[in-house]
């Protein structure tokens, strides 16, 4: 026999006699778990420089934050040089042993720009010991204290490097640990990594491995986040639960960082046979790498977070037996309320499936006790695609206009003051939302519509489960949560409080687990790509549909002027939530203008081909902003012409040849083995400089092996005409050695050297930014290249 008719007043899950009363309860309910979970998410207040000795205070730390980042001191400089004798000082008058490993370094990762370019740096390691009493392993606490040449890195990473003095200060004021704390302070993170993977390769405190905690920054300001951990952390990760006082991490945000292109010194550990935890904190982008990065711009709340957990977790795998930290999965785990629930990772699969079997079965009863036939039901599984395409199409289309109209913000991780933005993306999501569900409301059925959006979440689920198993929690508890709410409120009187109270306490369980992702990924992917965040708002809009259906008439039931009228009432949370959002997007171009405390980011760079006295202004901006166009006219590829620089293309600019020397090839020896010869040369700058390159014509010789400063470099050809190259950063004042063996060709070896320093103000016919334009925070901003080829 099939399921009775379904009327059209009958096919929602509740149906409460005080409809009003009950939305608005339920709303505060959600509102209350809402602001829990963004209290959660906030940081601490920082301790005065007068809090108690054994305790992490952001005061005093910020004190070494205003010494480390007085000034840009990128790896090489003589700036850098004070930073690392202050911290020397700072380490010794701890009473702790203290060295500094001064070595040639590879890079960590694949991070340079040159073509075929191995990369290497001389690094100068700060490295400091608290020896435990009874060790079964180190701790190794890490950041690095250089900065990027555009700014003095008063949160990258000038924070984490004062966080660690803070640390190592609090610890050598109480009982000594169990197991050894290393503090290692690394130099050339910026360039290239090379300082972490000096150490992590050579020192001999890194020989065994141990358990690594990181700190780092993206930004100024918001939660300290711990992103990123080695394979295998379930007994990392519930350390990190149990000893961190501010446990901000997901496993999301780990699968997210594992599948992006980007490295921290984390990376050279990982390399190794280290296990850890990477955290950081990354909200306010706008600053990052640029000169804005002072220390006025350090957020002492996230200091103070930093420390907290950073110190909370020292101690505890201080005292922790460090033998058996790997364990055989990864685990699921997420932020709720100031906690951390954690599941084993291998019940991933088990619950997505159980959730995609109670939702299928929500279905069923639906059917059965009629409050959906079983068209509404694959209709409103069919058409719940909509919102889940349409908003973050729409969050994309709306910053798509939004930098059409202010097209600096192409250039920025993050606009100054991007809240505005935010909420007009959440608005808009939540308008496609509410306009989705009012004009297929009456038609389709609130159950259906619901059953529809649980479908989805629990299919998700499921393929998370599959693809990026740290993830799923996301979709699956929710969907599980709303079908067992489901569940319930079938099985009690609709007219009753119970199903509106069952509703709403899944909805809430969507509220924890969905609302702290909308928060964080907005400042983790920046406003470019916020139309990830919309598909996660619109995710747990689908969850709370039940709660959304109380904002409208019940479903159904009226004719004439009372139909007219609930149809109207049904439309006006979407029009709200639309005007909301081109409100918050107009507020934001009001709010957020470019001026000289928050400018309007350039990029400019000059090249000069010291052999031909030819010169370019070159720009990595694709739309120069008017101060750059300037001096551009054309693109150009720059390969061949500077190969240090990489392959892309760039905006050019004809330029006056500066009074700047190339840097200075010797030849050393040359000799012949066979059909080999084996050049000994020795590049050396004629000028303080922050890199040297060295690139070999792949069409006059074959390069077969090579090294650098005494080190083996892997030889691996790349494209063009100058197939093979080193870069060293930091290259000490005498010069770099540099050895190959190659298969020359039938005339002379045609090599190309280049250095590149920092600062254009010397540059004829170069012009002072004028007030409201700034520099944007990139590697190359400021640089000026000399180059010159070679014969051999």
């Amino acid at each position: 026999m099939g399921a009775p008719p379904t009327r059209p007043a009958d096919r929602a899950l509740t149906k409460p006699r005080r409809r009003l009363t009950s939305a608005v309860a339920a709303l505060i309910a959600l509102l209350a778990v809402g602001a829990g979970v963004l209290v959660g998410l906030s940081t601490p207040a920082p301790a005065p420089a007068d809090a108690p000795e054994r305790e992490f205070s952001a005061a005093r730390a910020y004190r070494n934050v205003e010494v480390i980042a007085a000034e840009p001191h990128v790896a090489g400089s003589a700036a850098n040089d004070r930073v690392r004798e202050h911290l020397v000082a700072t380490l010794r008058g701890l009473g702790l042993q203290t060295e500094v490993q001064d070595a040639v370094a590879p890079e960590a990762g694949q991070l340079s720009g040159a073509a075929g370019g191995a990369t290497l740096a001389r690094v100068r390691n700060v490295v400091a010991r608290l020896p435990g009493t009874d060790p079964t392993g180190k701790v190794f606490l890490v950041s690095h204290y250089d900065s990027v040449q555009t700014g003095p890195g008063g949160n990258d990473d000038a924070a984490g490097t004062a966080t660690i003095l803070e640390v190592a200060r609090a610890l050598t004021t109480g009982p000594r640990p169990r197991n050894d704390i290393v503090f290692v302070l690394t130099d050339a993170e910026e360039a290239c990594l090379c300082g972490a993977a000096g150490f992590a390769g050579d020192h001999p405190l890194a020989r065994d491995g141990g358990v690594v905690l990181n700190l780092e920054a993206r930004g100024s300001t918001g939660p300290v986040i711990m992103f990123e951990t080695s394979r295998n952390n379930a007994k990392l990760v519930e350390v990190f639960g149990k000893a961190a006082p501010h446990p901000v991490g997901t496993s999301f945000a780990v699968e997210i960082y594992r599948a992006l292109p980007n490295d921290t010194d984390f990376t050279a550990f990982l390399d190794r046979k280290f296990v850890g935890l990477n955290s950081a904190y990354i909200d306010g982008g706008a600053i990052y790498h640029t000169p804005l990065d002072v220390p006025a711009r350090v957020d002492r709340g996230s200091l103070q977070m930093h420390g907290d957990n950073a110190l909370g977790l020292a101690r505890e795998f201080g005292r922790t037996d460090l033998g058996d930290l790997r364990a055989g999965h990864d685990d699921t785990y997420f932020p709720v309320l100031g906690g951390l629930v954690r599941y084993p990772g291998w019940l991933t699969l088990p619950l997505a499936v159980a959730a995609l079997l109670a939702v299928g079965a929500l279905g069923w009863l639906l059917r059965r006790r009629g409050r959906a036939t079983a068209g509404t039901l694959a209709a409103g599984f069919g058409l719940t695609l909509l919102p889940v395409v349409v908003a973050p199409l729409g969050a994309w289309l709306l910053w798509a206009a939004i930098t059409t109209i202010r097209p600096g913000y192409t250039e920025l991780l993050d606009p100054y003051r991007p809240v505005w933005y935010r909420l007009a993306v959440v608005a808009l999501s939540a308008a496609v939302l509410f306009c989705w569900y009012a004009l297929l409301r009456r038609r389709i059925g609130p159950a259906a519509l619901a059953f529809g959006g649980l479908a989805w979440l629990a299919v998700f689920g499921v393929l998370l489960a599959v693809a990026v198993p740290g993830g799923a929690y996301l979709t699956t508890l929710p969907a599980l949560a709303g079908a067992l709410a489901g569940f319930a409120a079938l099985a009690t009187r609709r007219d009753g409080p119970w199903p509106v109270v069952a509703v709403t306490l899944a909805a809430a369980v969507a509220v924890v687990i969905l609302l702290p992702p909308v928060v964080l990924l907005f400042p983790a992917l920046g406003m470019g790509m916020g139309a990830v965040a919309a598909l996660v708002a619109v995710l747990l809009g689908l969850a709370v549909l039940p709660v959304v259906d109380l904002l409208h008439p019940r479903a159904g039931g009226q004719r004439g002027l009372l139909a007219l009228r609930a149809r109207r009432l049904g439309a006006l949370p979407a029009a709200a939530a639309a005007l909301a959002a081109v409100v918050l997007a107009g507020v934001g171009l009001a709010v957020d203008r470019f001026d000289a405390a928050h400018p309007v980011p350039t990029h400019l760079m000059y090249a000069l081909d010291a052999g031909t006295g030819k010169a370019a202004w070159l720009t990595r901006e694709e739309k120069p902003q008017p101060w750059t166009d300037g001096y551009v006219d054309r693109s150009i590829a720059v390969a061949d012409d500077f190969p240090g620089l990489g392959n892309s293309e760039m905006r050019a600019g004809p330029a006056a040849a500066a009074p700047v020397p190339a840097p200075k090839l010797d030849l050393l020896s040359d000799t012949r083995t066979g059909d080999q010869r084996v050049l000994r040369l020795r590049v050396t700058p004629q000028r303080q400089v922050r890199l040297l390159t060295l690139h070999v014509d792949t069409s006059t010789a074959t390069v077969r092996s090579a090294s650098v400063a005494g080190r083996d470099v892997p030889v691996e050809p790349g494209g063009g005409k100058w197939g093979f190259g080193i870069v060293f950063h930091a290259p000490p004042p005498e010069g770099v050695e540099v050895t190959l063996t190659l298969v020359p060709g039938a005339g002379a070896v045609s090599v190309r050297a280049m250095d590149a320093s920092d600062g254009l103000s010397g540059v004829p016919g170069f012009r002072e930014r004028p007030e409201g334009v700034g520099v944007v925070g990139s590697h190359s901003s400021e640089m000026l290249a000399v180059a010159r080829t070679y014969p051999l």
